[in-house]
């Protein structure tokens, strides 16, 4: 079995139900069939084979989902990153990939073309592109369908996905066909969809809820709708045109949509059941999501790109906030936080102490480790415990709330950012002495990026330091601080280590020299 085959299933149960939606494009299982197979024998054509990476630096196109098809159908390893990301960044991915073929669209051309790369790869080019080797339409100008089917086995790798690291650096997690589809299973159950349901493909592909809604789609012969661009008025109308029955957002996306000045002129009864995750969700954002939209289900999934799920609450209107039990492929355990990763698996602290929460990777939801990265194995996977790096803590029933990371990691709007990376480059303007950076807690975003600088004695403005970060290659713009704190002396240990928990603790009342936008 493999997820190739699971997509040929679905086609032959309801050829003609409508598998995606992109705007005015409408398609049926049959006629997605058709386009993925003529795109697999183009690729097989053009080299790609069993195993090899294919990176695909898209926004969440129709072209997009076909890619993914076709390259599951060849064996190959779907290897999507953030089309948002730096030249250098996109290059530190091909690389660490060793990827086959690169594809990208305008957004993405300058990235991916004018990176370093140790093996040039085969360049495809979408929506007018220019620079490729081959174009997306040449690969579907032919009436071929058939191609060499190769022998793919359940624990072959399907899809790899980046992840941000301690050092800053993306983390390459290879997942199999048996890890993708015990989690589409997995998501399927435990958001309580049926056969027919219809979602946003609005979660990023290159974003495990991303992947989770495209496979739990396809599974249950239901509908992809495809939003390119995170516009909030148009994911409304898509709601509301297409009867859409459920969706899986971050926390930031919901909070768009309930606050859009429109939000009460359309209708959308038709949603059902609402699963959000890769964000922590406010209490009153909680109770906004059930008055305005009274949904049947309505859960928190809390879980990885490594092991997607951890656990799941589907009771917030008694909870808001919780992250409730583990999942039903899961175990988890809460042991004593160690940011050097010297806690053991048998390093267990009893409920109501804030701890490391830590999964068995027995799951077969779970990876075996990152792609080339012994170090980062050795720090988040011992004796079969997978060190998820996030605090929390078990009330008086088990139930887990995340408090927050052991490591730093700034979560903002279901996006991972490390201090270290946006601190290099703000540290490399003339003017500045220090900068520390922290994630605040945000109701939009659930934690936002603020910058602490102590300048050389030459006065900073927040215009000149977002400006120096829009014109650095190396960091890419969601990763820019939202606002900036000029202070006199950043909060050290000791021994010089920065005290990211005293800025947090103090962002309020901390002693500033000029307020800031």
């Amino acid at each position: 079995m493999d997820l190739g085959k699971l997509f040929n299933f679905a086609v032959h149960r309801f050829p003609s139900k409508t598998a995606i939606v992109e705007g005015e494009r409408r398609l049926t299982y049959k006629e997605f069939n058709q386009i993925t197979n003529k795109i697999a024998f183009s690729l097989q054509k053009h080299g790609i084979k069993k195993g090899d990476r294919v990176v695909i630096i898209l926004k969440n196109r129709l072209e997009m989902v076909a890619l993914y098809w076709a390259i599951q159908k060849l064996g190959a390893v779907f290897t999507p990153i953030n089309f948002r990301l730096s030249t250098e960044e996109v290059a530190y991915c091909v690389n660490n990939a060793d990827a086959k073929a690169v594809v990208y669209e305008p957004s993405s051309q300058a990235a991916a073309l004018e990176g370093k790369y140790e093996h040039k790869p085969l360049f495809i080019s979408v929506l007018g592109a220019s620079g490729g080797d081959v174009t997306y339409e040449e690969l579907l100008d032919h009436n071929q369908e058939s191609f060499d089917e190769p022998t793919i086995h359940f624990d072959d790798i399907c899809l790899m996905l980046y992840t941000s690291g301690t050092t800053g650096k993306p983390k390459g997690v290879p997942r199999s066909h048996k890890n993708e589809y015990s989690a589409a299973t997995a998501h399927i159950i435990q958001n309580k969809y049926v056969l027919h349901e219809s979602t946003l493909g609005v979660m990023p592909l290159y974003h495990t809820m991303g992947m989770r809604s495209l496979l739990s789609m396809t599974f249950l012969n239901g509908k992809l709708c495809m939003i390119p661009d995170n516009d909030t008025l148009t994911m409304l109308k898509v709601m509301e045109e297409e009867e859409v029955s459920c969706v899986y957002l971050v926390p930031t996306i919901i909070h768009d949509l309930l606050h859009h000045k429109n939000f009460d002129t359309f209708n959308l009864l038709s949603l059902r059941k609402i699963g959000y995750a890769g964000a922590s969700m406010t209490s009153e954002l909680t109770k906004e999501v059930i008055s305005k939209l009274k949904p049947e289900v309505f859960v928190n999934h809390y879980g990885s790109t490594e092991v997607y799920t951890f656990t799941i609450c589907d009771y917030l209107d008694k909870k808001p906030g919780c992250a409730g039990k583990a999942g039903f492929h899961q175990q988890l355990r809460l042991v004593t936080p160690d940011p050097d990763g010297n806690s053991t698996p048998d390093d267990i602290i009893p409920n109501g102490t804030p701890g490391e929460i830590i999964i068995n990777i027995d799951s077969i939801e779970a990876f075996k480790g990152y792609w080339n990265r012994p170090d980062a194995n050795k720090k988040s996977i011992r004796n079969g415990w997978y060190f998820t790096g996030d605090m929390g803590v078990l009330d008086e029933d088990g139930d887990l709330y995340v408090v927050g990371r052991v490591d730093d990691m700034i979560i903002s709007g279901g996006e991972n950012i490390h201090p270290l990376e946006v601190e290099d480059v703000i540290a490399s303007h003339p003017n500045v002495l220090e900068v520390a950076v922290a994630g605040i807690p945000d109701e939009r975003f659930g934690e936002k990026v603020v910058a602490f600088v102590v300048s050389k004695g030459e006065r900073l403005t927040t215009e000149e330091l977002d400006s120096f970060c829009k014109q650095s290659s190396q960091l890419a713009n969601f990763k820019r601080p939202r606002e900036y704190k000029f202070i006199k002396e950043i909060p050290k240990s000791p021994v010089g280590k920065i005290l990211r928990r005293k800025l947090k603790e103090n962002y309020q009342t901390f002693k500033i020299e000029e307020s800031v936008l």
